[in-house]
């Protein structure tokens, strides 16, 4: 075998201090791994979403990725038990002269088994039909046990108006009733590594926000979300939900793909105490960047104030109240005209422009492929016309 085959990729001592170690032979990525005195190496790049083996860790004798923590065999690159088709390239190692080197022509081949595809994978296509409305109820209370919340009371309102009198389809998905994981910060990892669908959906078949994503994605023209007023916020549960619809919003920034078209969202805010307007921002704020439209005077809210502390008093002014109720009926009324609008509208035939600085391409990705033709160019400079 040619020594031209063997690349020297540093010093054996050094890859001796860590159980995993990145390493680059060339351009190619490896994880090297040092385990009961054993070195091994394998492909640095996951098969799953490309994730870094080699900032990983060894479980035992395989690299767990640090992005989703898939698993490889540091000697083989095999996937774990089960899924051994998910495999990574490996390479030969020998020490010469106290310098580890790889013999990049004895790489194995990369495999991934085919995984039948997540249901929420499926192109974002408006199904024929009515208007439809998904409300979603994120108060959090025992289940087994519920109490009166004004919030749903509202909500009820709204949905049963839509679905008696304005004949539209409705859903209802209380957060209360689904176990689901809170966010996990795979996009703190890497910005890749936060995926569409959700990581978490993907990996456990138990998590049940599914529902959500469905309702979002792809079955609902309007959302009406109620939330409690929790000292002065919205409730616990609805920025669980939010930190978890991350993904969403993180595909216009990643892939410029817009999830989220011609829908519309309203909203429903309760509470003994005061803080209309903030959590009313926040929800604007954040369901206008993963793209819903809003019809006029978006939200209705009640609140008695700040030493409204009686909150039985509360409960029975919203019972009691016929504004309210008809305020709950109006607002499902706005949302649907508005949807009706723009599903008469159509998508648009361009792309959507991308929102604020947070939805543009990753600037370090810009700085990347600046960086390039500055190095292909003759002059060492931006081609003309390059943006600066």
């Amino acid at each position: 075998m040619s020594d031209s085959q063997w690349h020297d990729i540093g010093a054996a001592a050094d890859f001796r201090r860590r159980t995993v170690t990145p390493a680059l032979a060339g351009t190619m990525k490896l994880a090297v791994t040092f385990h009961e005195g054993e070195f091994g190496c394998i492909s640095g790049v996951c098969t799953h979403a490309g994730g870094p083996l080699g900032e990983g860790e060894l479980d035992g004798e395989y690299v767990k990725c640090p992005w989703h923590n898939w698993k490889y065999h540091f000697r083989t690159g095999l996937g774990e038990p089960g899924f051994e088709d998910d495999a990574v390239p490996r390479y030969e190692t020998r020490v010469e002269n106290g310098r580890l080197l790889v013999n990049m022509a004895s790489a194995t081949k990369r495999n991934r088994r085919k995984h039948p595809p997540n249901p929420l994978a499926r192109k974002a296509e408006r199904a024929p039909g009515p208007p439809r409305v998904l409300g979603i109820s994120t108060t959090s209370m025992d289940v087994a046990n519920p109490r009166y919340s004004t919030s749903d009371a509202l909500l009820d309102i709204a949905l049963e108006h839509a679905a008696k009198e304005l004949h539209v389809e409705t859903q209802l998905v209380r957060l209360a009733e689904l176990k689901f994981r809170t966010c996990e910060g795979y996009y703190s990892k890497s910005a890749h590594a936060c995926t569409w669908p959700c990581s978490i959906t993907q990996m456990d078949p138990d998590d049940q926000l599914d529902r959500v994503y469905e309702g979002l994605v792809h079955w609902a023209d309007v959302v009406l979300v109620a939330t409690p007023i929790r000292w002065g916020n919205a409730s616990a549960l609805y920025y669980k939900m939010v930190e978890r619809l991350n993904c969403v919003q993180n595909q216009v920034t990643i892939a410029n793909r817009v999830l989220i078209r011609n829908k519309v969202a309203a909203f429903i805010i309760t509470g003994g105490q005061d803080n209309v307007q903030q959590v009313a921002g926040h929800m604007l704020g954040f369901f206008g960047e993963i793209g819903f439209h809003f019809p006029q005077f978006p939200y209705i809210a009640h609140s008695r104030g700040w030493s409204a502390e009686d909150m039985e008093n509360n409960q029975k002014y919203v019972m009691m109240s016929p504004d309210l109720r008809e305020g709950a009926q109006a607002l499902a009324a706005r949302a649907v005209d508005h949807a009706l609008l723009l599903l008469d509208h159509g998508a648009a035939p361009h792309t959507t422009s991308r929102g604020g600085r947070k939805a543009h391409r990753l600037a370090l990705e810009e700085a990347r492929a600046e960086a390039a033709e500055a190095a292909a160019s003759p002059t060492g400079e931006p081609a003309s016309g390059a943006e600066q």
